[in-house]
């Protein structure tokens, strides 16, 4: 008797349920439809990482046989007038049972470039512009097989003290990871947004010190290095925290940082192959998520200086500047 293997990787044709408009610069879109029952993750949402294919205009949402190894080639393998663009998110969460089970997805609005252009990218304008009955492609796990899909780095083990460090585009990653978080959990979450008015409403638990930062016309991540120093190392060297990301780092800004226990952008040795395992109540975590420059200005104050072995640290580099997402 033989078993056909299921395949992880979901194919699924979104259909737009409900648009929210959250502030200036985010939109929530709960996403549903056929398929929709066998949506995962099972658990928690955390940080999952799924795939939204934005059709060319005029055609369908494409539709292809999915490599459980590689969805990317049977994508990159339709004609390229039919393909679109593929864009990676993250889930805010998954709600409902069954046929009413929707994704829910925040995404960020984003102002003019610096060239008087738009900075959005297809993903974005097509957020932007959205409505209920409009259609999306989308590459998300099947419930039950999570593994198989992976796109899932938070993984604090039983470290009871957290450091999470967010921009615009990490923030519902970072909204949903708060929500899990078990009583007692001490740490700090650093959140930088565009404007004031984008402060959203997440409920962090009495042991998180939430600090929001409002961009504004400030240089990107400025702040958040600065805000970072100052709960991290409370007594400074006499450095400008805002100086930091010109610390040794002009060299390699050039490239994307994804740096965690898993998995290294920069081909650093991975051995923590259950790094979770390792970590233990007296423990500190840290998730980093948002703009390449800004993650690495982050990774060197945790680790270059701070000293926190790479088990203990998830650095996401999601966007770089002057690439549309």
């Amino acid at each position: 008797m033989t078993t056909t293997a299921v395949n992880p990787v979901l194919l699924l044709t979104a259909v737009v349920r409900r648009v929210e408009r959250l502030s200036p610069s985010f939109v929530r879109i709960r996403l549903g439809g056929e398929g929709f029952e066998h949506l995962g993750p099972e658990g928690p949402t955390l940080d999952q990482r799924v795939k939204l294919v934005v059709s060319p205009p005029g055609h369908p949402v494409p539709t292809y046989r999915i490599d459980p190894d590689d969805w990317y080639a049977g994508w990159l393998a339709l004609p390229e007038e039919e393909r679109g663009h593929v864009r990676t998110y993250t889930a805010r969460a998954v709600e409902g049972e069954r046929e009413d089970r929707q994704l829910v997805v925040d995404f960020v609005l984003h102002g003019p470039d610096d060239h008087g252009g738009s900075a959005a990218g297809p993903a974005g304008t097509w957020a932007a512009n959205a409505t209920v009955g409009d259609e999306i492609g989308l590459l998300a796990p099947r419930r039950g097989h999570e593994r198989g899909f992976g796109g899932i780095e938070f993984s604090p083990g039983s470290a009871r003290r957290i450091v999470l460090v967010a921009d615009e585009t990490a923030l519902p990653a970072l909204a949903s990871i708060i929500e899990t978080l078990p009583d007692g959990t001490q740490g700090v979450a650093v959140i930088e947004v565009p404007d004031a008015t984008d402060f959203l409403d997440v409920r962090f638990p009495a042991g998180i010190e939430a600090h929001w930062l409002a961009r504004g016309d400030r240089p990107r991540g400025e702040q958040t290095i600065a805000l970072l120093r100052e709960c991290l190392r409370p007594d400074t060297d006499g450095r400008n925290a805002a100086d930091l990301p010109s610390l040794g780092l002009a060299a390699d800004l050039d490239e994307d940082v994804w740096e965690t226990p898993a998995y290294s952008s920069s081909g650093a040795e991975v051995t923590e192959h259950d790094a979770a395992a390792q970590l233990g109540p007296e423990d500190t975590y840290a998730w980093v998520a948002g703009d390449s420059d800004t993650v690495k200005a982050c990774r060197r104050l945790l680790v270059g200086e701070g000293g926190m072995p790479r088990h203990q640290v998830a650095f996401m580099g999601y966007w770089k500047q002057g690439r549309a997402s």
